[in-house]
């Protein structure tokens, strides 16, 4: 930790904490914080006495620029790296400071404890650490407990009409057993679920949003985005249908008493849309009153619970008995223990699809955790709670209920019989009643079989049922009202979806979705209005299992990324129980009705499409990310077992770009044969000290990246930097790649101003070659007649980061202006169009294979005539020959390629090849070249050697005597090349290879240069490592 001695600072300058500023601003003042006082050293561990009391003088006796852990320094950290307010960063600690006149002392407020946490918690400084620190003047927000925010949320949501009305049917129909079990089934699911989400909402700070946040910031925009549109859809319609089974209760007993308002279907409609409206003006009143009329509603449902626990043990009066209450009987408990199946949907799974949407709504408590006080732990503890006390409550009331009444009774007075009578049937003969009649015919009126409403028949008070009934269907009509609005405004916020942002806005200190609650408003009352919910009520069931299904998935594969960030603080949870979920969840939608359940999944697909095909510009850190990581790192890692063959040979590229924009036709080209194909990999030498260019290259890195992304190049970037361009390339060639994925290829850019730049840069640009073959790597070298470094056009056009290359052609250094690189003006700057990028329509790839290299110089071009823009253009292949053997060496060629299977059948046979050149042609050459001659004489080899002392590049007069033939070649060929292919698309050629330490520099590139000079079409000089590329075997 750095020591630094403390000048004396005035506390009007400076209050608290010492910072990177306060030190600077001393610096400016003429005392230095690393000068040195008497008797001290940079070194010394002696405490020092301060003139102001700071947080570090009391932790470790000396002031230091390094900080304590705080909140602060962690709170809503995204990205890796993101630089945290009041930490220094790695070169204020690292490097040397130096007075900036521009920084000024900030004051730091002290830090009250040792650990760095603000008093009150991490909570108190959450604003701060937001940058709102203007929240102190503002009301606080409602926040709940989990108590109040998420188990009686929970617990009303779970509960509803079918616990009411059809649960002692159920029990009837099932029997006990199969009862108990149809709901630890369904518990299993939902606890199962409870723990998913459980672990999910305790890893990392959970904001509003609920069921969406929790999936899409686990498994990413596409899955997340498209669960929150129809879980919000959902929401909104379940408060239609939670509505319309109070307004049907209400209208049965309007019916009763003779006193409908219209009609029985327009009755339904009115007083629907009337209930709705209460509920929206106690939704807008605020969370507040919405959570006392959820208690509110609450009490009602436990009042009711009492009622017919304590009208169970009332003995029966003659009007129950009639109906099948007993009371408490053995033998009552031990027939509808057992099954009595009737009907169309007497079957267990019929009836378990029956049960089951009554033990849904665990995730009404989630969806409001943004009104949550803390929802890491409301959310566990308060879902959990719920679906144990809910579980508890069906259980118990089956069981009551299935001991108390019988399964058919006619409600009848005058069935009352002496018992023992004769032709009495059933187990009510035993009690005094005869039900044999309508029994056999099946027209009992009464029973736990015929009668919904047996637990009103059973409690002690009738009506308190039916207000309990009330407050199931509206206080879960309320959840929803309440849930939709908050997970769409959290989806709206993330811009996901087109034209939804309107109803993100949030008013008031709750951030209240007013127009969301406006628009789940409409909707509900649209499907109010329809009256007819049966249709839908299935499709609506099935999107809350789909999210059952996405949360079970979400916490499963995250656990099984084994990201370093999953570290939820609920332990209590299994990845193997969330993946069972998961298909448990799957296979009921199924079985609730299948046809609804491929509508949901239509529907997720069709969103889940869209957002894949928009790339929403979001990073949350999902799984669905650490994912991808773990498959490429395995597949890598297995890769590297596996022995290479020539079947399987790619060609993986280092291309020298540069900056990867300074060349795009050389990107182009690279990235058209290997693109979803092979490795390519941008390399760019930085030239100049590290200390200057590692700024710029962390900066611009990312730049680069997004460059090729939006150019829709698969490509990686990678930098070093180098005092050189040459050992920069050599750092590339052996560093770049991983395990099998290395590349094997360089490709470069033609170094076009080789007659006029330093000597040493011509020596670095042949080194480079031949370091590529000393690595055997295979080289291409690209010449357009044009050239390939756009960066002075760009430099005219755009505000561009990059100075002028300090070597414009060989696509590989470059020198920049550091501190003035903007990696988003780079990666949005107009692109630049290259011939690569246009259809070539019916041209020719003329590939000249003088050499046998291996077959690279034939693969890359047949690589290329794969892709669309170059399908229709012929490729025609030019070998060597002699005159007299034409038709021979023309059928061998063919015979070759065909067992290749490269598609190659135009062959020319070139007999002329080593016909002498055209005078002209070849002074040309020898003028070319006379710049660089060292004029010797045809000394002997030492006298030449001393004389080329510094300039290796220098030829010798006997160098040029001995390479005579081979320099008249390039002549030759370049007469060919622009008499055969003066019209194609590309040419590809074997080049000539220098022999390292005999042929120097210039007349190497005196060859390339007369090989390729004066061509229209682009040019590619390939060169194989000499092994094999191509094979005609199958094994």
């Amino acid at each position: 930790m750095a020591e630094l001695p403390i000048p004396d600072v005035s506390p009007a300058r400076c209050s608290g904490r010492f910072t990177i500023s306060t030190l600077l601003g001393m610096e400016e003042a003429g005392r230095g914080p690393y000068t040195p006082t008497e008797g001290s050293s940079c070194d010394s561990a002696q405490p020092t006495q301060l003139s102001s009391s700071t947080l570090y003088t009391r932790t470790f006796g000396y002031n230091t620029v390094d900080v304590v852990p705080a909140y602060e320094h962690y709170a809503n950290s995204k990205g890796v790296g993101d630089p945290r307010k009041g930490r220094p960063s790695l070169a204020d600690l690292h490097s040397i400071l130096k007075p900036d006149p521009s920084r000024l002392c900030t004051p730091v407020s002290d830090v009250q404890h040792s650990n760095g946490l603000p008093e009150a918690g991490p909570e108190a400084g959450l604003e701060e650490a937001e940058g709102e620190p203007g929240r102190d003047s503002e009301p606080e927000p409602v926040r709940f407990g989990w108590v109040k925010g998420v188990m009686i949320r929970c617990m009303l949501n779970i509960w509803g009409v079918i616990l009411y009305l059809r649960l002692p049917w159920i029990t009837a129909q099932a029997g006990i057993a199969l009862t108990w079990l149809i709901i630890l089934m369904s518990v299993t699911v939902t606890t199962i679920t409870g723990l998913s989400i459980s672990a999910i909402s305790t890893n990392g700070k959970v904001k509003s949003g609920g069921t969406y946040f929790l999936i899409s910031r686990s498994l990413g925009p596409e899955l997340g985005g498209s669960i929150g549109l129809i879980f919000a859809f959902a929401n909104a319609v379940a408060v239609a249908m939670h509505t319309v089974g109070f307004a049907e209760t209400v209208r049965d007993l309007l019916q009763e008493h003779n006193s409908l308002i219209v009609d029985p279907t327009n009755d339904i409609r009115i007083i629907g849309v009337i209930t709705v409206t209460v509920l929206l003006g106690i939704s807008l009143a605020g969370m507040e009153w919405e959570a006392k009329a959820q208690i509110l509603f609450f009490l009602v449902i436990l009042v009711s619970f009492i009622n017919y626990l304590v009208g169970t043990v009332i003995p029966a009066t003659a009007e129950k008995q009639a109906k099948g209450f007993f009371s408490y009987r053995a033998d009552i408990f031990a027939q509808n223990f057992v099954p009595n199946w009737r009907g169309p949907e007497g079957s267990f799974f019929g009836l378990f699809s029956i049960f089951f949407p009554s033990a849904t709504g665990i995730l009404a408590g989630a969806n409001i955790s943004g009104d949550l006080k803390d929802p890491a732990m409301a959310i566990p503890k308060g879902t959990l709670m719920a679906i144990f006390w809910t579980t508890m409550s069906y259980l118990v009331l089956s069981a009551t209920i299935g001991a108390c009444v019988v399964r058919d009774a006619s409600g009848s007075l005058n069935d009352s019989v002496a018992v023992g009578s004769p032709g009495c049937e059933g187990l009510a003969c035993s009690f005094g009643w005869n039900f044999t009649a309508c029994a056999q015919q099946q027209s009992c009126r009464y029973g736990l079989s015929n009668y919904y409403q047996s637990m009103s028949m059973v409690s002690g008070f009738g009506p308190l049922i039916t207000a309990g009934i009330f407050g199931a269907t509206l206080s879960s009509a309320l959840a929803c009202l309440v849930s939709a609005p908050k997970v769409f405004q959290c989806l709206c916020k993330d811009q996901l979806y087109p034209l939804i942002g309107f109803f993100g806005k949030g008013y008031g200190r709750n951030s209240e979705p007013i127009r969301g609650y406006m628009l789940t408003y409409v909707i509900a009352v649209g499907f109010i209005l329809i009256a007819e919910l049966n249709a839908i009520a299935p499709i609506i069931s099935n999107f809350f299992l789909c999210s059952y299904a996405l949360i079970n998935f979400s916490c499963f594969h995250a656990s099984i990324t084994n990201s370093p960030g999953w570290r939820p603080s609920f332990r209590y949870y299994s990845k193997w129980a969330a993946l069972f979920g998961a298909a448990v969840s799957v296979v009921i939608m199924f079985l609730l009705t299948w046809w609804a359940a491929l509508i949901a999944f239509g529907i997720v697909i069709f969103l889940l499409g869209y957002v894949l095909y928009k790339k929403p510009d979001v990073n949350w850190g999902s799984s669905m990310q650490a994912s991808s990581y773990n498959m490429a790192l395995n597949y890598s890692v297995g890769l590297s077992e596996v022995d290479e063959h020539i079947k399987n040979y790619r060609p993986q590229c280092l291309v020298l770009t540069g900056p990867p924009n300074f060349r795009p036709a050389l990107v182009d080209f690279v990235g058209t044969f290997t693109k979803n194909l092979s490795l390519m990999l941008c390399g760019n030498v930085l030239i100049g000290p590290r200390k200057q260019k590692m700024p710029e290259s962390w900066l611009m890195a990312d730049g680069h990246t997004k460059w090729l992304m939006k150019r829709k190049i698969k490509a990686f970037y990678t930098d070093v930097v180098a005092e050189d361009l040459r050992s920069g390339v050599q750092m590339l060639i052996q560093a770049a790649g991983l395990g099998k994925m290395r590349p094997n290829i360089l490709v470069l850019g033609y170094k076009r101003n080789w007659r006029t730049a330093s000597p040493q840069s011509l020596e670095d640009y042949v080194g480079i070659l031949h370091d590529a073959f000393d690595f055997k790597y295979g080289v291409c070298v690209m010449r357009m007649k044009e050239g390939l470094n756009v960066s002075q056009v760009l430099q005219a056009h755009v505000n561009l980061t990059f100075e002028a290359a300090e070597h414009p052609e060989n696509g590989t250094g470059s020198r920049a202006a550091p501190g003035t690189a903007d990696p988003t003006t780079l990666a949005s700057e107009q692109q630049a169009s290259t011939i690569f990028q246009s259809k070539q329509g019916k041209k020719t790839i003329d590939i000249y294979w003088l050499f046998d290299d291996g077959g690279l110089t034939l693969l890359i071009p047949y690589l290329l005539g794969r892709k669309k823009r170059w399908g229709k253009c012929k490729i025609r292949v030019f070998v060597g020959g002699q005159i007299n053997r034409m038709d021979e060496e023309r059928k061998a060629i063919v015979s070759l390629l065909n067992k290749f299977r490269l598609g190659f059948h135009e062959v020319h046979i070139l007999p002329d090849i080593n016909q002498k050149p055209r005078p002209e042609h070849i002074k040309r050459f020898d003028e070319l070249i006379a710049p660089f001659r060292l004029n010797d004489g045809f000394k002997d080899e030492a006298t030449v050697n001393e004389m080329r002392q510094g300039c290796p590049w220098k030829i010798s007069d006997e160098e040029v005597d001995k390479n005579r033939a081979k320099s008249l070649r390039q002549v030759r060929l370049n007469e060919i090349l622009r008499d055969y292919s003066r019209d194609a698309a590309l040419i590809a050629i074997t080049p000539p290879i220098g022999r390292k330490g005999r042929c120097p520099s210039s007349l190497y590139m005196a060859w390339l240069e007369t090989l390729s000079q004066d061509l229209r079409p682009p040019i590619i000089l390939t060169r194989g490592n000499q092994e094999n590329v191509l094979t005609f075997y199958c094994q």
